[in-house]
């Protein structure tokens, strides 16, 4: 293992101080909880708070969408592992205004543990919740069983729906009911080209021949539907084009955003050659895309690959999608 840290042992604990170093100013960490991560940003009064939790290693997800017009709090866990149910609880309570929390987050066994655990405590303290769980993984389970797929890069689209619909003062039910309604239109496929290194285990946990590329492959790696020899890029777009498509299938006059998200160590350069080959395809079927997303939104550590995602728009998600929102790692200010 080669990386610039000072031990496994802090690094979640370092990570966090040094954002707090850095935008001291936008974001804060709970006194009594370091785990909690947020937001200084200006905010009105019982406004519905939105939070979610997961582990460290992903970063910008899932601390990095706590701002304005985004997510209120964050609780973060140890790389690729569920921060504890008090955690979120404390992360609840911070973002409540009196109007309820969301709890948005994806599709992992000690998450939606926690979370249920967490919400009846914040029952407890009259704060009322509702849960919103991400499943836009295509690859993880056949589309007959999607409510067991997992949450990957399409939960950036839920942080800005649900944190623009919360902003336009909408109760606690029509978030949750318009982020659901996002998500029903959100999938998500990706392709990894090498493993990654959990510090606290220091090895990779798993190996790809250097000729080989994994279709499928989980953000914590998980295995995929298959291993393959090396693609291009553009074979590479029409193959995950293909099953996002058969998934949802698109149709002439529909609008799409697209998101192109690398994994950790894949240059921006490929990203956008394959952006190049997903948006032609898109077009070549009548679809019009808007705001496009090419960049880093959800890693796995030093993973090299990246994933594709395709968000359907219905006139009200496309304007949600278009709201201003900012934080350090995520400023949308759509003209």
């Amino acid at each position: 293992m080669k990386k610039i840290i000072n031990s496994p042992e802090t690094f979640e604990d370092d990570t966090l101080q040094g954002i707090i170093a850095a935008y001291g100013d936008r974001l804060g960490l709970l006194e009594q909880n370091r785990r909690v991560l947020y937001s200084r940003y200006p905010a009105a009064d019982n406004k519905v708070g939105i939070v979610t939790a997961g582990g460290s290693g992903h970063l910008p997800v899932f601390l990095g969408y706590v701002g304005q017009g985004l997510l209120d709090a964050c609780a973060v866990g140890n790389v690729f592992a569920s921060p504890s149910a008090q955690t979120m609880a404390d992360a609840i309570s911070k973002a409540d205004r009196g109007s309820g929390v969301l709890c948005l987050y994806g599709n992992y066994g000690g998450d939606r543990l926690n979370f249920d655990m967490a919400c009846e405590m914040a029952d407890m303290e009259d704060i009322k919740t509702e849960s919103v769980i991400v499943c836009d993984d295509v690859a993880s389970s056949p589309k007959e069983q999607a409510e067991k797929r997992r949450g990957v890069a399409g939960m950036v689209y839920a942080f800005k729906i649900a944190g623009a619909a919360a902003d336009s003062k909408m109760s606690l039910h029509e978030v949750a009911e318009v982020t659901r309604r996002a998500l029903s239109s959100v999938r998500t496929m990706g392709v990894a080209l090498s493993p990654c290194i959990v510090p606290r285990v220091g090895s990779p946990g798993f190996a790809i021949a250097d000729d080989e590329m994994e279709i499928g492959m989980g953000i914590h790696g998980e295995k995929g539907i298959s291993v393959q020899k090396m693609m291009s890029a553009d074979e590479t777009a029409a193959s995950i084009f293909r099953a996002l498509d058969e998934d949802m299938p698109l149709s002439k006059g529909d609008e799409i955003s697209i998101m192109i998200n690398g994994l950790g160590s894949t240059p921006l350069e490929e990203q956008f050659i394959v952006y190049r080959a997903v948006h032609r395809l898109a077009e070549e079927k009548g679809v019009s895309v808007i705001m496009p997303h090419i960049g880093e939104f959800a890693t796995s550590m030093e993973m090299a690959g990246l994933s594709v995602t395709i968000a359907k728009l219905d006139s009200e998600l496309k304007k949600l999608l278009q709201q201003p929102a900012k934080s350090p790692f995520y400023t949308n200010y759509n003209k």
